[in-house]
C-alpha cells in the first residue's frame, strides 16, 4: 500500500511504501493531535541515533522541539503511534513543523541542506533570525 505524507500537510512531500495496511484512526487522530499542538515536534525511540541526530540538529539551530519518546511510554499507545508512523513514513523518527509533516532524517536533512528548513521553522515560530 502507498501512503501520500501529504496527509498532515507535508512540507517537503514524499511518497512512501507501507507493509501494514491497516492504522487505528484513533491512533493516527492522536499523532495528528499531538503535532499540532508545538511548533517543532519530534516522534522519537530514545536509544536511535538518527533520532538523536535530528533532535540535536534542532536544538544546535536555537529550537526547542517538544519529544515523544514512543519507546518510554508507559501505556502502550507509544508502541502503537511507532506501528503507525512507521506504517506512514516507513521510519523513526518523524519530525513535523506548525502542524505539518516533514518526514524522517532524510527528508529533514534535505530540507536542511536545500535551505528550505529555517523559513519552515520561521512561520511556525519555532525560530526568530
Amino acid at each position: 500500500m502507498t501512503y501520500q505524507t501529504k496527509s498532515w500537510g507535508s512540507n517537503c512531500p514524499t511518497t512512501r511504501s507501507s507493509s501494514s495496511s491497516t492504522n487505528d484512526p484513533a491512533i493516527v487522530e492522536r499523532i495528528g493531535r499531538l503535532a499540532a499542538a508545538n511548533a517543532v515536534v519530534i516522534f522519537s525511540i530514545s536509544t536511535c541515533s538518527m533520532c538523536h541526530a535530528v533532535k540535536k540538529l534542532f536544538r544546535n539551530m536555537g529550537v526547542n522541539p517538544t519529544v515523544y519518546e514512543l519507546d518510554e511510554d508507559p501505556s502502550r499507545s507509544g508502541r502503537e503511534m511507532e506501528r503507525a508512523l512507521i506504517g506512514l513514513i516507513g521510519a523513526i523518527p518523524v519530525v513535523f513543523i506548525g502542524g505539518k509533516l516533514v518526514g524522517d532524517t532524510d527528508r529533514v536533512m534535505a530540507c536542511h541542506i536545500s535551505g528550505t528548513l529555517v523559513p519552515l521553522l520561521k512561520d511556525a515560530g519555532a525560530l526568530w533570525l
